[in-house]
């Protein structure tokens, strides 16, 4: 598990030690990226990461540009590190639940007891990988038995690949990872039946298809080296690839009432292109709100949903000070408080 690091912050306009203008809701690249944006833009934001990335198991990530090969630990400390530059509170623990608190904020409660409120939200909570039944597959999950050619497949290029069927569409995946080995073969498994057209291309790619249920994994000196079929035929493969069932953690969007978007993984939330949610307040970033987001995407994702809730904010309080100045209410010390915003003073947060 690796350690968080809570980072204690204080600032001027903050009347309640736990009142932040954003809370974030998960640690990793998605939500740090966000949280980095509005630490940047001197916001006064909370990360609550419950310590569960998804690529947990991995001992490297990939294709991020700069960060190729970096284990995902690192890379996640890396990123608190920079937040802590500019006073972003990072605390281990899990958000139980949000609500609306009657006047366009919002009460997150943490597993602790500790309640903390926001005025936006931002859900980066990641999915959860469902993997298949079968015997052995977890323990080889990440190692060599993997879901991602994009993610690993220059790691194991050329290496004799299997591909386990979950469903129809898995002969696309037995397709796909070709282009990092020609020795493929496709495991049925539990799927009866193929289209014709799949049939022509797997014959075409040169795949091997091989009926019949899988039974378990053969495992040697902590290496796959084949898998076996219930028949008790064992055919040599050195990778398996496995086409996992993402499912989204998503149980705080649904108790808000956010809308869903079906997709091919099953109901995810809807989202606009800033990550923006049907729930006004609230983003979705990262594998929270779409299954097929690797960590550079799903940094990216967070880079998007900080830019627009720091220009949110901006015009919102802008937009209550005019409405102020407007009813009469423009005190002495709020002509004040202008002025200073005005020569770079401004004290960041509610508007004064």
């Amino acid at each position: 598990m690796v350690s968080v690091e809570v980072v204690t912050v204080t600032r001027q306009n903050s009347n309640q030690d736990d009142a932040y203008e954003v809370v974030v809701v998960g640690g990793g690249a998605a939500g740090l990226s966000a949280a980095l944006v509005l630490g940047r833009s001197r916001r006064r934001v909370l990360v609550v990461d419950a310590g569960e990335p998804r690529n947990a198991p991995a001992a490297h990530m990939q294709g991020y540009l700069s960060r190729d090969g970096m284990p995902p630990a690192e890379f996640l400390a890396e990123g608190r590190g920079e937040l802590a530059r500019y006073g972003v509170a990072i605390v281990r623990d899990r958000v139980t639940e949000v609500a609306r608190d009657g006047a366009g904020a919002f009460t997150l409660s943490l597993a602790d007891g500790t309640p903390v409120h926001a005025r936006r939200v931002i859900v980066a909570t990641g999915l959860v990988d469902e993997l298949p039944g079968l015997p052995g597959l977890a323990e080889r999950w990440g190692h060599d038995v993997l879901h991602c050619p994009y993610c690993h497949g220059w790691e194991v290029r050329d290496e004799a690949f299997g591909v386990l069927a979950s469903e129809p569409f898995s002969s696309h995946q037995a397709l796909l990872v070709t282009q990092w080995s020609k020795d493929v073969t496709l495991f049925l498994h539990t799927v009866r039946e193929l289209p014709d057209a799949d049939w022509e291309r797997l014959a075409a790619a040169g795949v091997s298809v091989v009926e019949g249920e899988v039974a378990g994994l053969e495992v040697e000196d902590d290496r796959l080296t084949g898998v076996r079929l219930a028949d008790g035929r064992v055919v040599a493969r050195s990778v398996l690839f496995a086409a996992a069932r993402p499912v989204p953690r998503s149980g705080l969007l649904a108790a808000l009432g956010a809308d869903t978007k079906d997709t091919p993984y099953g109901p995810y939330p809807a989202i606009d292109e800033t990550g923006r949610t049907s729930v006004p307040g609230v983003w979705a970033v990262g594998n929270a709100a779409s299954a097929m987001e690797q960590v550079i995407n799903a940094a990216s994702m967070g880079y998007r949903a900080g830019l627009t809730i720091n220009a949110e904010l901006l015009m919102e309080d802008i937009d209550a000070t005019a409405h102020r100045r407007r009813a009469g209410a423009f005190t002495a010390q709020a002509e004040a408080a202008v002025s200073r915003a005005v020569t770079g003073e401004r004290t960041h947060g509610l508007p004064v």
